[in-house]
Formats: structure tokens, sequence, C-alpha cells
């Protein structure tokens, strides 16, 4: 029976490197990579390659002739990007990028006259012109120190480090190669090579996450490759490369470098999903492509496209290559949900189009019907780097696009009304492209129709977030089909782009029934003194001297504020409050601020304050108009207002409620914004939108929640179709985009029991001992780890729903809650009882967690029955509780600091050639040695007396080598005398603490499984 190996190197890192090297890099060991780096480690340019390359791929056109560079200049080419300054790895990394993909301008004399000409690092549009290396084991020095970081695989294009891939073997989830990735970015270990990199991979066996440069955990995503299922004709294609046989002196050098057998590397194998994401993401053009043309750096941050971005662009790019039949580009709809992304496929899509050799000079227009998104458009193209003008008026709309002045402009849409009635301006240019964005709302009405009659021959692609009306269907042929793939909220939960929604339905208590008023107080005030309590119900008792609707905003203010402050408050998540009007907002903000719980602010559009004029919905009064004076006052004009409390909102620790009627309920992005508070009835695409505001990622963000104060959805206890709001649509383009609270509370009581089911074979309840000893195995403490985390959140979400809080009973909500808090003080207590009792006595410990592991490995594989695991287990804890040492020597009994170095000292004589007797001797006679020269010098505070312990570790040092090396001829080198030391000190320090820890240990103990309830209402649920 031939073996398989289960091993990082086996079943990742050598697949990956043969893959690679099917796909063109050329493999180099690490000795000849550090040959190419001037053998410095803290070099990472493969400068020979970077050389020859730039002299390939690089001429100077002059008057019909061609010239080479001069060795100077590609000298000074090499030294710009090889001692670019650091400063901050993103902001390097963009210098660097800048270098990349612009080149850099050289002063040569060409027959006698001096200019600047343009040196290209990498040839762009012909990718087989560049070199691909790859190599293993890249050892890069890190930042201040002369240790060395070293990443599993790296590649390089012209001798530029462009991608870093972490391996892991299957059973190793792959967030670890993420978190090793982000670790050596960081200052202090190796960024000088990520500088220059361009894309990262974390990969096992069975699964593939990427990013680029600088991304936090959450934005590492999955790449879904289409036709790359079995039986597909790119899958097909990959099995081909997975398979291709390598030349035997590339097996050779592998293997020697890996130190593995050549044999092992030439068997046939299946294609892995690790597979599948490097054959997408690293083969050769592709790698070149994404850097090129879908990277791009967002106010300073890089990102790099999604799958669902990068497809949609190559299939608008093929589709508005075709014509149809007046000679006008096909355009299409472009649907991708809201929060993944979709301003940045726009942004993406115009760099493509520029880049477009098939397309000469195309001049792109974005079109919004919103002052606020047109804005945000154009930061957003300007925070990316590429210059868009914004039409200011008609005419200027017209002078932009007429006299051709610019390649990519922003503009409202009634600016197409405008710049008409200037000149009656007609352009049949097939090269103009019309990005309409929100397009559901825009393609409608004359400003439309004046657009098409401007540019007949446009190209027209339109944008939107939600899912097409029904009768909206029918109404986008003038824009053509739907460009797939489209991405749906559903898709884009599963990818991790978008946190899912939930909703609740709530509902203020303002009847009179006192009995049912005092118990929804009581829930609501969980966790405050008595002086709160009572200082709160004087300002809940205020409602009742208000009219019927200033007590409806009353009491929903209260209870936001309560809400808010319970489940929210200083976690660093935000909320937004949708008022029906603006007089409606100041009320919700004058009502917040004299709760005084949260912190708010207001943002709205200006009131009309011509004379004589009315607004629709009666809502001009001289407050709104005072307040809008105030704020033009405090803040200058309307655009510094909203920036500066839009800043405030994002950045800073307050307003922790944004109050918004119309304005920020579309194209406004907060990450950290979590809850959206519902006071005003929403329908169709406003509604999504609206709720599409808390649905960005952020860290430690699982769900947006959207509480709903007016029944819009009810208690969401139907089909979304079946709601007036959302009866447009049709279901299958609803599904996944809000689910009932209801639906994960439910998860509850199974989560509870899920926890508790982790200590079933614990006899007694109070025996906090019994809890430790199992989890001291790591797969079982990780998973309790895991258990308690799910738990807890659930909790969190549970006792943030007024439903669940009245239809819980007070003992069930008291054990809940109570058990959570058992679990995380035990979760503590392990974490730091682990440390110290594996550092009393590690082979101890040791032997012990092994044997817990094997008895949960045959009780899972049905080895052994659920009595036999229950013995086995209580039989282990009896042994580890009764410290029963059953594997030493008889001269070691009763003396269990000697058993402790003995443990420790054992390993390293099994490396020499003694039978077991005399290992077994020698070891326990150096063990007590040992305990009694540390013992002559055992004094007060002797961890912290430099001269006890340097004239301890000389006897020990003197004893191993007169005693053993000398005495016994024991081979023990120098450094193995050093560890031996080391080690032993180690344990013994652990263990002069020990009876402090053990007294601290027992009284927690005490604490955490008392029955007595806490006083401690204020229980944190996020793990």
């Amino acid at each position: 029976m031939t073996n398989f190996e289960t091993n990082e190197k086996h079943l990742s890192q050598i697949p990956a490197l043969q893959l690679l090297i099917s796909l063109g890099f050329e493999c180099i060991t690490p000795t000849e990579a550090l040959h190419e780096r001037q053998e410095r480690t803290s070099n990472v340019l493969l400068e020979n390659i970077l050389r020859s390359q730039l002299k390939k791929i690089n001429c100077i056109r002059y008057k019909a002739n061609e010239y080479l560079f001069s060795e100077e200049n590609v000298q000074s080419a090499i030294q710009k990007l090889k001692n670019i300054k650091y400063d901050g790895l993103l902001k390097t990394n963009e210098a660097v990028y800048d270098l990349l993909t612009l080149g850099t301008a050289l002063e040569q004399t060409i027959e006698g006259n001096s200019r600047s000409f343009n040196l290209n690092y990498i040839d762009w549009r012909n990718p087989q012109r560049n070199r691909f290396h790859v190599t293993i084991e890249y050892s890069v020095q890190r930042s201040r120190s002369t240790e060395t970081a070293r990443p599993d695989i790296v590649l390089f294009v012209n001798g530029i480090p462009f991608c870093v891939i972490e391996c892991k073997a299957p059973q190793v989830e792959v967030e670890q190669a993420v978190s090793q990735s982000i670790r050596n970015q960081n200052d202090d270990y190796i960024p000088k090579l990520f500088i220059y990199t361009q894309l990262v991979l974390a990969v096992n066996k069975n699964s593939a996450m990427y990013a680029t440069t600088g991304s936090a955990a959450k934005f590492w995503g999955i790449w879904k490759e289409p036709q790359m299922e079995a039986g597909g004709r790119k899958f097909g294609k990959l099995q081909e490369f997975v398979n291709k046989p390598l030349e035997n002196h590339t097996l050779a050098r592998i293997a020697d470098t890996l130190n593995t057998n050549p044999v092992s590397l030439k068997t046939d194998r299946l294609v892995t999903e690790q597979d599948k994401a490097i054959y997408s993401l690293c083969r050769p053009d592709r790698l070149l492509e994404l850097t090129w043309k879908f990277t791009i750096f967002d106010g300073g941050i890089k990102k790099i496209a999604r799958y669902q971005q990068y497809f949609v662009i190559k299939s608008t790019l093929n589709r508005v290559k075709q014509f149809d039949s007046n000679s006008s580009r096909k355009g299409g709809i472009i649907w991708h949900t809201q929060g993944s992304g979709k301003s940045l496929t726009m942004v993406m899509l115009a760099r493509n189009l520029a880049l477009n050799t098939e397309i000469m000079n195309p001049r792109i227009v974005l079109v919004t019907d919103r002052d606020d998104l047109d804005k945000q458009l154009g930061n957003t193209f300007a925070a990316c780097g590429l210059e868009a003008n914004r039409a200011t008026s008609g005419r200027n709309l017209l002078e932009l696009v007429a006299e051709k002045q610019s390649g990519i402009i922003t503009t409202l849409i009634h600016k197409f009304d405008k710049a008409f009635a200037v000149k009656k301006y007609r352009c049949e240019s097939p090269d103009i492209f019309i990005l309409v964005d929100e397009s559901h709302r825009t393609q409608f009405g004359s400003f439309s129709a004046r657009m098409r009659q401007m540019f007949p021959n446009a190209c027209y692609l339109g944008f939107t977030g939600t899912p097409l009306l029904k009768k909206e269907k029918n109404s986008f042929g003038r824009f053509g089909e739907l460009v797939e793939p489209h991405y749906s909220i559903t898709q884009a939960v599963e990818d991790g782009a978008v946190v899912p929604l939930l909703y609740e339905g709530r509902h203020v208590e303002m009847t009179q029934n006192k009995k049912a008023v005092d118990l929804w107080f009581e829930r609501l005030t969980q966790g405050l003194t008595k002086e709160q309590k009572a200082d709160l119900k004087r300002k809940y008792a205020r409602a009742e001297m208000l009219n019927k609707a200033d007590q409806v905003i009353y009491m929903r203010a209260f209870d936001i504020s309560e809400h808010y402050r319970s489940n929210w408050q200083g976690t660093g998540f935000k909320a937004q409050l949708v008022a029906p009007n603006k007089v409606a907002a100041l009320r919700y903000n004058s009502n917040l601020n004299e709760i005084g719980i949260v912190s708010s602010e207001i943002v709205i559009s200006p009131p009309d304050m011509r004379e004589g004029y009315d607004e629709t919905d009666d809502e001009t009064t001289d407050d709104v108009v005072k307040f809008w004076q105030k704020m033009m006052k405090r803040y200058g004009n309307e655009e510094e207002y909203t920036k500066q409390l839009i800043n405030q909102f994002k950045h800073g620790s307050e307003p922790e409620i944004l109050i918004v009627v119309d304005k920020l309920l579309t194209g406004f992005d907060a990450p950290r914004n979590t809850v959206l508070y519902l006071c005003r009835i929403l329908r169709e695409h406003t509604l999504l939108q609206a709720i599409a505001r808390v649905n960005r990622l952020y860290e430690g963000k699982e769900f947006g929640f959207i509480v709903d104060y007016v029944s819009v959805l009810g208690e969401l206890d139907k089909a979304l179709t079946m709601y007036s709001a959302f009866e447009g649509f049709d279901e299958s383009d609803l599904v996944g985009t809000i689910a009932s609270i209801k639906s994960e509370i439910d998860k509850l009581p199974q989560r509870y029991s899920d926890l508790w089911d982790i200590f079933k074979s614990v006899k007694y309840s109070y025996d906090e001992e019994a809890y430790e000893v199992l989890l001291a195995d790591d797969e079982l403490r990780e998973e309790f780890y895991g258990r308690l985390s799910e738990y807890s959140k659930t909790l969190a979400i549970a006792f943030s729903s007024d439903r669940f809080l009245f239809e819980t009973d007070d003992k069930t909500l008291f054990r809940y809650k109570a058990d959570l808090r058992k679990f995380q003080l035990l979760k503590a207590s392990v974490k730091k009882v682990i440390t110290e009792k594996m550092g009393e006595d590690p082979a101890f410990y040791e032997k012990f967690s092994k044997l817990i592991q094997q008895a949960i490995e045959d009780f899972r594989a049905k080895r052994i029955s659920d009595l036999d695991y229950l013995e086995k287990v209580v039989d282990i804890r009896d042994k580890v509780v009764g410290k029963v040492h059953d594997d030493v020597p008889k001269k070691l009994t009763g003396n269990e600091d000697a058993m402790a170095y003995y443990g420790v000292l054992k390993p390293f004589f099994e490396k020499h050639d003694l039978d077991e007797s005399d290992l077994e001797s020698i070891a326990a006679d150096t063990a007590i040695a040992i305990h009694s020269i540390l013992k002559a010098h055992q004094k007060v505070q002797f961890w912290d007396d430099e001269d006890a312990l340097k004239q301890t570790v000389n006897e020990i040092d003197d004893y191993l080598y007169d005693e053993l090396k000398a005495g016994k001829s024991i081979e023990l080198s120098l450094d193995q005398m050093d560890k031996i030391i080391e080690k032993v000190l180690q344990v013994a320090k652990h263990r002069s603490y020990r009876l402090s820890h053990i007294k601290l240990h027992k009284a927690k103990g005490r604490r955490l499984y008392c029955n007595t309830p806490t006083t401690d209402n204020a229980v944190k649920f996020n793990m």
C-alpha cells in the first residue's frame, strides 16, 4: 500500500509550485534567488533578472529609429524602485504601483538632443514579453532585526515580487494563513517585501482566499471562476496543467530544495480548490490584468476586484464592442447589490474603457439624478486617481462633452435638458459611454429622452443596486438586456461581501395598562441602578403631557434611546433614524437630547424659503428654517454641514445616531452603521436602498439590524412580496434580502444546549476542576470557544428584541444570562490555567491532553460507547486532579518538582544511544540534582535576582558537563545544555508561583460556580 502525506509541504506547497511552473513560471531555488539578491536577505528584488528585462522590453523610438536606454539609466531605474522611501506600507505600495504602471521618465541624449523618455518596468500589453519566476521559502530580513520571516511561495514579474502565497495543510483553517500574511505585512515583520506585491493568497488543498496588499482579514475574498466545475471548459484546461509532466531536472531541484523524494512528485492527482484559485488568479496574463486594470487605491486604501466585478466588466467590454442595426454599441443593465462595490465597478469599467485599444478616445459620462450621488461618484473617481470633471451647469456639460475636453464627466440628468436648451447639440459618435447610476430612477421621463436626443448612438449602461420591479423589466429594452453575471443579495451574503440583515417590527407601549407598562419598562431598563431607573421613569411620564402625535415621537425616541443604550452604546457601532419629514426629524432630535442617553445629529436638505411657498408635506415651519439658519451659521454652507456631520458619524464617537429624511438614504457608505430605526413608511427601491445602509462590512459586525416602528413589514412572517412595500418585485429577486430577527433567536435554545453538551461527561456541575481538565484538550477547547461565541452572539440578538424579552419568563432570562457569565469566566480561567499548568509540568499535562484527545476521537468514530467514554474521561480527570504520575521512576516519588523536571529532561536524553533503564535513571538523577541546586538557592524574589540566577545556571551547567558529558560520556552539545537549562528554569519559575496562583484560582472558582445572583447585570455578549 502506498503511503500518502497529510502535511502542508506535500498537499499544498509542492502542488502549488508544480502548477505555477506548468502555467509558465520559471522555478528558482532559494539559493539561486539569494544570489540574485546579492546574497542579502534585506534585498527583495531579483536585480539581475530585472536589469536584463528592462533592457529587453524598453527601447527609445526617435525619428523612426530605435535606441537602447543607457546602462546608467537602466541602473537609475533599478535604484528608483529599490530605494523608494518607506512611508508606511500602503503609501509606499501606491508609489511603487505608480512606478510599475506608469513607468519612469529618464533623460537621455539621442543624436545630440537631450530629452526625457519613458522606461517601463512591465510590458502590460504584451504579457509574453515579461519573465515570470517562482521561488519557495523566500527568507526576508525583518525590520530592525537580524531575524528573517519566510513566506512559502513568492511570484516575480521581471524580478519584482508581485504575489505572495501562504500555504497550509488541509486540517488547518485557511484563515490562519490569512493571519500569517497580515502579520508579515506589519511594520515589525517584512513590509519591505509587500511594498512591491499586488496580490496575496492564503491556500490549503480545500479552500483559498485572496486580497491585495494591506487588506484587513474581513476584506479577503473567495474567487469563483465560471466553467470551473468538473466538466466545465476551464476545468478541463486546468486539469491538463495540473497533471502536465515536469522535466526531470525541475523535479530534482524541487525535491532537493524541499528535502523530499522526486518519485512522490510525479503522481497524477485530482484538481483541488487551491488549484482553481491559483489558476484563476496567478496565471501570468491574469496576474498582470488584475494588477493593471482591476486594482485601485480608494482614498489611500488598496482594493482589487472581486470576481463579480471582474466578470461583469469583461462581459460589458465584450458587449460594447458589438453594434446594433443603428450603428450604436450594445448597452445593458448591471445589477450588483448595494454594498458589494457598485461604485468601484463603475470606476473599474471606466478604467478598462480608457485602456482598451479597440475603443479610441472614449468619452465617459456618469449620470445620476441626485446631487449627493453625483458628488459621491466624483469623489470616488478622484480618490481612485481618475480625473472626473463634474458638470456645474447645462452649459458646462455642453462644453465638456461637445468640445471633447474631458474623458470622464459626472453630471445630474436634468442638466441634459438645460444643455440642449443652450444649444441644439447632437453627437452621433458611438464612442460616448453613458453610465447611468441607479438607472431605475433616471431612465424615464423627458430628461432621459433629451439625453438620447443629444447622443443617439451612445452606449447606454445602466447600474442598479436593487432588483428591477416587474413593470421596469419590460421598460429596460432601451438599455439592453441584463449583463451577466448579476450579483444578488444572496450571493453577496454568501461571499461575505455584505452582512445579512435582521428585521424586527417594534411597537412602543402607548396603553394606560399600568402592569403592562411597568413590565415593559422593567425589561427595557435592565442593568440600570435604582437612581437611573427613577430618572428615566420621570422622563417616561412626560409623554402623558404631550398630544397624540408628539406622544408617538417621544415614546419612539425613548424606546430607541434604551434599545441603543442596552445593545450598541460603547461598541463603536452607529445607527440611523429615518424620520417622515423635517419637522419630525427635529422633534426626534429634541426628544433624544432631552432623554439624554444617546447623542444624535440631523442631516437634511435645505428647506425652501421662498416667500409664500408651502411644501407639499407642510414641513417648512419656522423651526425648520431656524434650524437650517443655525447650521449655515455654524458650518458656512450646505456642503460643509453635510460633510462634517458625515465625517463625525463615520470616524468620531459622536453622534451615535444620525437622523435623516431623504438625504443619506442612498449612496451613503458608513461601515460602522449597524442599526436602521425606521420611523417612516418606505417602499420598493427606496426601502431596499435604505436598509442597505447597514449591510456594509465592519470589524466585529455580524448583522445589520432594521428596527421598524411603522409596520412596513409587520412581523415579517410572510413572503416579502406579500407586503405592499415589495409587491411590485418578483419573489425570486428578493431572496435573502432580509430575515426576521426571530429566525436568529429561534437558534438560541439549540446553541445553549450545544454549549452545555460539551460538558456532559462532567459528573458534578459545581466541580470546577473537572471543567478545566476537560478543556485541556486543544480541539475540545477550541470547540468550546466557538460554541460560546455563537451562543453569546445569538443571546445578544435575542436580548435586543422587544418580543423576546416580553415572551420569555424571568427565570429563563436569568438562566441564559447567568450561564453566559459562568462560561465567560470559565473561558478566562481556562486560558490562565492552561498557560500556568502547561508551564508547571509540560510533559504531564501534554500526556493527558493526548489521552483526552484519543478518547474523543474513539467516541466520535464510535469505537467506544457513551459509558466507556464517560469512564475514560473521569479516570483521566481523577489522575490529573490527583497528580498521578504512573510512568516515572520510583526514586522521584513524592518530589513533584523533580517529576516535572524529569518530563522536560527525558526527551533530550532520548536522542542519545541509551537503553531504557539507563535513560530513566540518568534523567531522574539529573532532575533530583537540578531540584537540589534550585532548592539551595531558593530565596525571596529569587527570579528578580540576576546574581543568584547566574550562579544557579552555572551550577546546573557544571553538573551537565561534569556528571553527564565527562562522567557518563553523554555527548551533550553546548546548545543542548543551554536549551535544557532554559526549559528547566521556565518550569521552575512557573512552579514557584504555583501556590499563590492556585489560591487565587480557587477563589475565582468559588465565585464562578456559586448560585447567588450576580450584581453585574451588564453581561458582555460579544466574544
